[in-house]
């Protein structure tokens, strides 16, 4: 008998959220940590976190710095300092750097581009999350309200089974002739059918063998009349051919050797065959018939007839008993459905439902204000990823401009426009990046303290469980409880129930009987003992008392006819004797072959009397041959054949009628001394039968409700989507991106504006350049011939003019001049 668990499991839809009030639950453990650290743990705490304070400071003095520098940086270019001066020496390396500068600054605009796209990447999925809270926290409540309402049906279901092995138990106690009476049967079976077979098959053989001497007998007399009258014939015969061989003409020479050849073979002309000396068989017969007064063929129908009437005879004495099993099996089911009444489920379900409707009321409440906040932070985060994105369009655009405005054969006064612009627009960045990277940074070092804290404080902790580890140390977060769980469910804080336990329970499916430990409140194993529930059976079945009378297999008249069957000294019959009797000829010779002979002789003789009579007595023999020879054969071959057929069943009849009668007495006695113990034995196995049912039923209740019943994994679920789905990877990993995209890409702008500072000289339009002029060197005058004076080349002398000296002039003013140097 098996039961279906699948209907166990509440109609659960996939949980994607999770409870809200959790989060305001973990708010109240850090003020209980704060509280109760201790000097020791402050510092491990501190050894935890110093990766994230370096950072923060690091973060920190970045804020402070980059204003400070940008400040002085604009008073020294005031200054025609720290390329302030609009004034570009040329050099042969000019080319290169420029081309080096606006790699390095497209290259690291290519990653400050990446970390504004994590920016808004991860700024328009916090966004979206939170939007789809309301919906998705509906979803996780509402599966556990499904949780909560299945389990009364789930208790109801369970107990409800009962039906199922009472009604298979009700079914073995109406076809107990079968179960109980079939088995004692079959049991008996075995020993008992084999004996009453041979019994019968010794009557049938005494009747066979009985008809079988009755036959044999008749025929013998037939044989010894017949064999009798053949050798009167035969005789009578031969004393005629002798006469008629004395007739005259015998004495004639041509007759002569016949009538000798033919009297000399009268000889062989006698019956050999003589029954007389074999005894008659009608001792046998009456010793049969008397035998055969015994009906033991009867006997063995009435052994029969006893053994199968066991069943019947089960179902009979049992109907009292079956009537009043049945009321106690009733009486028992309804003490199985009382204990639904006893499991104090509603008191804890009622909790439950408690805390549920608070965390919706908590969610319902603060949700509004968690999305106009979310609104904000998402407003300000955008505002963020627009300034670095406005900061790096004016970097692309003064290299766009810059690079497709640049002319390498003008000279640095000289150059146009679209190539001034660029360096401009440079400028322009690199001016941004001073007034607004240290208030980026600013986000960037909160929403870094915030991400990285929840992510190593609460999101890495739990996927590990070490947060229920620290939920669950003692009187943490209540002084006067040891177990917080305990004493907030049942109001027993004493009792070792953890969050860890329950989590990782809930986690594998396990009911709540078992995963908040219900036994301490009731105990159903107690409760569903299966001896204390079955001892109304047992005390029941053991008053099923079935008694079988003894089995008589045969009687004394039967058992006194098998002796005299094997004192009968029917096997010691002549057998022999018999059969020698019988395969031999009734003739000496074959009367037709001398009668054939005898015609052929008579041929030879001369016509007359002589021949004549010879002829007659062919025919007398042929006659004799037909009528008697022929009969009598026939007659002897079937007495053999039916002596060897007697002999070949009576062949150890001594042996086989003791073997019977040994084995009858053996059965007799194991009927006699263990059939009580049979029925005793079937008895207690069709009991623990009926008892099996309910014990498996009772296991499989007690299996259902302490590991099946109230499957909790939608609590895990929800626990999972509140810390892990919601806050975890809705809330803190975009939060992490966020800081650490727009980070990196608030870092970049570091080597951005000196990349920026030092390409904008190579676009931009200067005051002064360095101007390049051939002078000749004085000539060296000559020496005496002697020596040797080596020639001088010309070199160019270098000198720097204003710009107010050459041709295309600048008549801009000094205070215009200032300007466009910053």
């Amino acid at each position: 008998m098996v039961w279906n668990s699948s209907c166990l499991q509440p109609p659960i839809r996939p949980a994607t959220l999770m409870i809200l009030v959790s989060l305001a639950s973990s708010f109240r453990l850090y003020a209980s940590l704060s509280k109760l650290c201790s000097p020791m743990l402050s510092l491990k705490i501190i050894y935890y976190e110093i990766g994230i304070i370096i950072c923060a400071a690091l973060g920190l003095l970045f804020v402070i710095l980059m204003p400070l520098v940008g400040f002085f940086f604009c008073l020294c270019r005031c200054c025609n300092k720290c390329g302030g001066e609009m004034h570009q020496r040329q050099k042969k390396s000019g080319p290169f750097l420029k081309k080096y500068f606006t790699i390095s600054l497209l290259v690291i605009c290519v990653f400050i581009s990446i970390g504004i796209i994590y920016g808004f990447a991860a700024n328009h999925y916090m966004r979206t999350n939170v939007e789809e809270t309301r919906k998705l926290s509906e979803s996780n409540l509402n599966d556990l309200r499904t949780l909560l309402n299945v389990v009364p049906g789930q208790i109801d279901y369970i107990l409800d089974q009962f039906t199922l092995p009472k009604e298979k138990a009700f079914d073995d106690l109406d076809n107990i002739n079968l179960l109980v009476g079939g088995s004692i049967y079959e049991r008996l079976k075995p020993k008992v059918l084999p004996v009453l077979k041979d019994i019968k098959d010794l009557a049938e053989d005494m009747k066979t063998n009985r008809d079988t001497l009755v036959r044999m007998n008749t025929v013998l007399t037939d044989m010894k009349q017949s064999s009798a009258q053949l050798r009167t014939s035969l005789r009578d015969v031969k004393t005629s051919m002798e006469q008629t061989l004395m007739d005259p003409q015998c004495s004639s020479p041509a007759a002569a050797p016949t009538c000798d050849s033919i009297r000399k073979s009268l000889s062989v002309l006698d019956g050999s065959a003589n029954f007389d000396h074999l005894p008659s068989l009608d001792g046998h017969i009456t010793q049969l018939d008397g035998l055969l007064q015994t009906d033991l063929s009867g006997l063995v129908q009435k052994a029969n007839e006893s053994l199968s009437n066991i069943p019947e005879e089960v179902q009979n004495q049992t109907r009292d008993f079956i009537s009043e099993f049945k009321k106690t099996l009733n009486s028992l089911q309804s003490d199985v459905k009382n204990i639904s009444t006893k499991i104090p489920i509603q008191k804890t379900l009622s909790n439950f439902v408690r805390y549920i409707n608070d965390s919706e009321d908590y969610i319902l409440h603060y949700l509004p204000t968690m999305e106009e906040c979310d609104s904000y932070r998402w407003l300000v985060c955008l505002v963020i990823c627009c300034l670095l994105t406005l900061i790096l369009i004016f970097y692309l655009l003064g290299l766009l401009c810059g690079t497709l405005g640049y002319d390498q054969k003008a000279t640095p006064t000289r150059r146009g426009c679209v190539s001034n612009t660029g360096g401009l627009l440079l400028m322009v960045g690199v001016g941004l990046s001073f007034f607004f990277s240290w208030i980026i940074m600013t986000i960037v070092v909160l929403t870094f303290v915030t991400g990285g804290n929840m992510e190593k404080l609460v999101c890495e902790p739990y996927r590990n469980k070490k947060l229920f580890q620290v939920l669950d140390t003692p009187y943490l977060l209540n002084e006067d409880w040891k177990y917080y769980l305990s004493g907030l469910v049942f109001n027993k804080p004493d009792i070792n129930l953890t969050f860890e336990q329950v989590y990782s329970d809930c986690k594998e499916n396990k009911g709540l009987y078992a995963t908040l430990k219900l036994d301490h409140i009731y105990n159903v194993s107690e409760q569903l003992n299966i001896t204390k529930h079955t001892g109304d059976i047992n005390s029941n079945l053991e008053n099923m008392n079935i008694r079988i009378e003894d089995i008589e297999l045969l009687d004394k008249t039967g058992m006194k006819t098998l002796m005299d069957l094997r004192s009968s000294g029917i096997d010691d019959i002549d057998y022999a004797a018999y059969l020698n009797a019988t395969e031999r000829s009734p003739t000496r010779v074959n009367l037709i072959s001398f009668a054939n002979n005898l015609r052929r002789k008579a041929h030879q003789l001369p016509s007359g009397n002589l021949k004549t009579s010879l002829k007659s007595h062919t025919d007398t023999l042929t006659n004799i041959h037909e009528n008697q020879v022929v009969p009598l054969q026939n007659s002897m071959n079937a007495m053999h054949q039916q002596m060897k057929g007697l002999q070949y069943r009576t062949s150890g009849l001594k042996v086989r009628v003791s073997t019977t009668i040994f084995f009858l007495n053996s059965t007799q006695d194991f009927l006699t001394s263990q059939l009580s113990e049979v029925v005793v034995e079937e008895s207690k196995q069709f009991g623990n039968k009926i008892i099996s049912y309910f014990e498996r039923y009772l296991q499989w209740v007690e299996m259902a409700i302490t590991q099946q019943f109230a499957a909790c994994r939608p609590v895990a679920t929800a626990l999972d989507s509140a810390v892990n789905v919601f806050l975890c990877s809705y809330i803190v990993d975009p939060l992490n991106l966020f800081w650490f995209g727009v980070g990196k890409a608030t870092i970049l702008l570091l080597p951005a504006v000196i990349f920026a500072v030092k390409l904008a000289k190579y676009f931009r339009r200067m005051y002064s350049e360095d101007v390049y002029e051939d002078e000749p060197v004085n000539k060296v005058q000559s020496k005496p011939r002697a020596q040797t004076v080596p020639r001088v080349q010309t070199v160019p002398m270098v000198q720097t003019v204003p710009m107010t000296n050459m041709r295309h002039a600048n008549t801009r003013s000094r205070v215009e001049q200032g300007t466009q140097t910053i």
